[in-house]
C-alpha cells in the first residue's frame, strides 16, 4: 500500500505538486488526503457530478454513520482489471503501472485504493477496496463522484450503519439444574435515531437523568451509538429494574425523542443475592472493570458472579456494517463480526440447603452470615446473607473467630499427644507469658477433662495448654485446615490469617482465636468439615466454569480427629452450644463463641456456632450478641 500522507501538504490546496497535471496520480492522492484528514470542502472541490454541498455531507457523515475511530486510506498495489478500449495502452506511458493503483483509459482513469476503519471497542477493523472514477476536465483531473466510492455497494439514498446484536444472556444455575435468577419487570429506554430532531440534546439529557450515585452513562460514546444506528430502527440504551427505579419510566418519557418499552427480563438473583449479583447498566466506571466489548447503557453484570463472569454469561455481540435505505426496509450486510456464544455458569449451591440458611437468619435485627459445605468435598451448597449490604460477608467477611478456632488450636494439642480424657484446670483467669487471660463468662470451673473443659469454653484452658505448642506447629496445623492458603476460587473469598506469634502471651492469645487471627464463616464452615471427613478440602462453588482447585486436600491423623470430633459433640450434648441440639438419627457437633473487638475504633462483637451434621458442615456468624447455637437448630429444623 502506498500511503497518502506522502503529498500530504496538498490538504491544504486543490494545487498539485507531486506529479505532471497529465497524471491522474495528483487528483487521487490528493482526494485521498483530504478526506482521511476530514478536509472534506478540499476532497469535494477535486470533485465531479455532484454540487460540493452533496459530497461534503456525504464525507462527513461517513464517520458518525460508523461510530469511526479513525479512518486510513492508501493506494492499492493490485491493478483493476484491464477495462480495454482506446488509450487503455497510456498507462505505461504514464508510468501508473509502477504502482498498479490508477488504470487510464485516455481522458478517463480508475483508481483502486484501500479503506480501513476503525470501529472501536478493540475489534477487527472494517477494510475493504475501493474504487474511483476520473475524468481530464479541462486539463485537470477530477474523481466522478458517486457514493460507490464510500463503498463500492453504496447506492444513491443509502447510507452506512452499524447493527449490535446482543445474544440473549446465559444463566446462573444451581445443583440441580434450576436457575438463580428470576424475570422482572424492567423499564427499556431507547429511541428511534431518525426521529431525534437533536440527538445529542436528547443524549445529554438522558444521561442527565440516569445518572445516580455519581455512575453515569458515557454521553459521547452514547450520541455515538445512536448516530451510527439504523435510523428506523428501535435503539435499546439503558434498561431498569422497575422495583429499584419505579419512577424511571415516568420521568425518561418527558424528554423529547425518548421511548420507553416495558418488558419482563431475567435480571435479578432469586436466590443468594450477594453471591449470584445483580444487573445493571454499563456506566463509565462499570465499563472500566468489564471493558470491550460492551457499550454504554448496555446491560452487565454489576455485581457477584454476574459481574466476575459477565463474558462468559454475556458472550459478546455479533457486529454489523450495513447499507440501508432512507426507509430502513432495504438492507445489505457489508461486513459482519460474529460475537462469541454465551455459557452458563453452573454452581455447587443446593437450592433446599440455601433455602433452610437463608430462613435461619431471617429475622434477626443484626447483620448474619452462613455457609454450609458438604464435608466430603468442600462443595459449597449455601450462601446466605442477611442485611450485610450488599456484600458476600459469607465467603469474604474478615472476623476474629474466638473460641471457634479452638477446634484448629485443639488439633493442635491432640496432635502433640495430649488427649481429651487428660486432667484440665478451668480457672476464671490465669496468666501467659505475663498477660492475663479470662474465660468468657468470667467464670472457672472445677478440675475436669480436656473434652470438658473444651465442651465448657474454658479459654483459660486452653491459653495454659498453648505451652504445650511451638508457634511453628500452631501454624502448621491452621495451614492444614486452609487458613492463608490460595483457595484458587474464581469467586472472591476469604481464606484467613494466623499471624505468627511474637512470644508465649500471643500464642496463647492465637490459640483462643485472637491475636490478629480472622476467618471467614466459609473458612470455618470447611475447618468443621476437615474434622467431620478426616480431610480439609478447598472450596469448591462453580462447576463451569470450574473453580481451579489446585490447591491439594490435607488429610488429618485419624485418632486427634477422632478425638475432636467427641469434644465438639460434648459441647453440643452438654457444653456451651447445647442450644444446638436436636433430636435425630446423625448427632450435632459444634462450638460457639463471642467475641468482643474493635474495629475502625470502634467496639464490635460477632457470635459465631461452627459444626456440622450428617455430612453437612456449615458456620454462622451474626454481628452482635447472640445465641447463635439457637440459628444453627433453627437451621437444622
Amino acid at each position: 500500500m502506498t500511503s497518502v500522507v506522502a503529498c500530504g501538504a496538498l490538504v491544504a490546496s486543490t494545487a498539485t505538486g507531486c506529479f505532471a497535471e497529465s497524471s491522474a496520480m495528483p487528483a487521487v492522492r490528493d482526494f485521498l488526503v483530504a478526506w482521511e484528514v476530514g478536509n472534506y470542502e478540499a476532497a469535494a472541490a477535486r470533485t465531479v457530478g455532484a454540487d460540493r454541498r452533496t459530497v461534503v455531507q456525504a464525507l462527513s457523515q461517513m464517520a458518525d454513520q460508523l461510530d469511526a475511530a479513525s479512518m486510513k486510506l492508501g493506494l492499492g498495489l493490485s491493478a483493476l482489471p484491464a477495462r480495454g478500449g482506446p488509450g487503455a495502452g497510456q498507462a505505461a506511458a504514464d508510468g501508473e503501472d509502477q504502482v498498479k493503483a490508477i488504470v487510464r483509459e485516455g481522458d478517463q482513469a480508475f483508481a483502486r485504493f484501500s479503506v480501513e476503519i476503525d470501529l472501536g471497542e478493540n475489534g477487527e477493523p472494517f477494510s475493504y477496496p475501493g474504487e474511483m472514477t476520473l475524468k481530464r476536465i479541462g486539463g485537470r483531473w477530477k474523481v466522478v463522484w458517486s457514493p460507490s466510492i464510500i463503498h463500492p455497494n453504496l447506492r444513491d439514498g443509502q447510507r452506512l450503519a452499524v447493527v449490535t446484536e446482543t445474544p440473549q444472556r446465559n444463566d446462573i444455575v444451581d445443583a440441580q439444574g434450576r436457575s438463580l435468577v428470576k424475570k422482572v419487570q424492567a423499564d427499556v429506554v431507547g429511541v428511534f435515531p431518525g426521529q431525534l430532531r437533536d440527538p445529542q440534546r436528547t443524549i445529554t439529557r438522558l444521561v442527565e437523568a440516569t445518572a445516580t450515585g455519581g455512575r453515569k452513562l458515557d454521553a459521547e460514546r452514547l450520541l455515538g451509538r445512536v448516530r451510527s444506528a439504523p435510523p428506523r430502527d428501535f435503539l435499546p440504551l439503558v434498561m431498569f429494574n422497575r422495583t429499584e427505579h419505579p419512577g424511571a419510566a415516568l420521568r425518561l418519557r418527558q424528554i423529547e425523542g425518548v421511548h420507553v418499552q416495558r418488558v419482563v427480563a431475567p435480571i435479578e438473583a432469586a436466590a443468594a443475592p450477594e453471591l449470584v449479583g445483580h444487573l445493571g447498566p454499563a456506566t463509565d466506571d462499570r465499563l472500566q472493570r468489564v471493558g470491550a466489548p460492551y457499550q454504554p447503557g448496555d446491560t452487565i453484570g454489576v455485581s457477584g458472579i454476574q459481574l466476575l463472569h459477565q463474558r462468559w454469561l454475556a458472550g459478546t455481540p455479533t457486529v454489523k456494517v450495513v447499507a440501508v435505505d432512507p426507509a430502513g426496509r432495504h438492507r445489505q450486510v457489508l461486513a459482519e463480526w460474529r460475537g462469541e456464544q454465551t455459557r452458563p455458569v453452573r454452581t455447587t449451591i443446593d437450592a433446599a440447603q440455601q433455602n433452610r440458611a437463608q430462613r435461619a437468619l431471617a429475622g434477626l435485627r443484626a447483620p448474619a452470615s452462613m455457609v454450609v459445605v458438604r464435608s466430603s468435598t468442600g462443595e459449597v451448597l449455601a450462601v446466605a446473607n442477611h442485611r450485610t449490604g450488599g456484600v458476600n460477608k459469607a465467603m469474604e467477611g474478615r472476623y476474629p473467630p474466638g473460641l471457634t478456632f479452638g477446634i484448629v488450636s485443639a488439633e493442635a494439642l491432640l496432635q502433640s499427644g495430649m488427649s481429651e480424657r487428660d486432667a484440665t484446670e478451668c480457672p476464671a483467669t490465669t496468666t501467659v507469658g505475663g498477660r492475663a487471660f479470662a474465660n468468657p463468662t468470667g467464670r472457672g470451673f472445677a478440675k475436669g477433662t480436656f473434652q470438658l473443659s473444651f465442651a465448657r469454653s474454658c479459654a483459660t484452658t486452653l491459653a495454659a495448654a498453648s505451652t504445650r505448642l511451638s508457634s511453628a506447629a500452631l501454624l502448621r496445623e491452621a495451614g492444614r485446615f486452609g487458613f492463608g492458603k490460595d483457595w484458587q476460587m474464581s469467586v472472591p473469598a476469604f481464606s484467613g490469617t494466623v499471624p505468627a506469634p511474637r512470644d508465649d502471651a500471643g500464642k496463647a492469645a492465637t490459640v483462643l482465636g485472637e491475636n490478629g487471627v480472622l476467618a471467614s464463616p466459609l473458612g470455618m464452615a470447611l475447618t468443621a468439615g476437615a474434622v467431620e471427613a478426616g480431610t480439609w478440602r478447598p472450596p469448591l462453588l462453580l462447576k463451569e466454569p470450574r473453580d481451579r482447585q489446585t490447591i491439594q486436600a490435607q488429610p488429618l491423623d485419624a485418632l486427634p480427629v477422632g478425638e475432636l470430633k467427641r469434644l465438639m459433640q460434648r459441647a453440643v450434648n452438654s457444653g456451651t452450644a447445647r442450644a444446638a441440639r436436636i433430636p435425630g438419627s446423625f448427632p450435632v457437633h459444634g462450638v460457639v463463641a463471642q467475641v468482643s473487638y474493635t474495629e475502625g475504633g470502634k467496639p464490635r462483637k460477632v457470635s459465631w456456632f461452627v459444626g456440622f451434621r450428617g455430612g453437612l458442615a456449615f458456620a454462622i456468624a451474626v454481628e452482635g450478641e447472640v445465641n447463635a447455637a439457637v440459628i444453627a437448630a433453627r437451621y437444622l429444623r
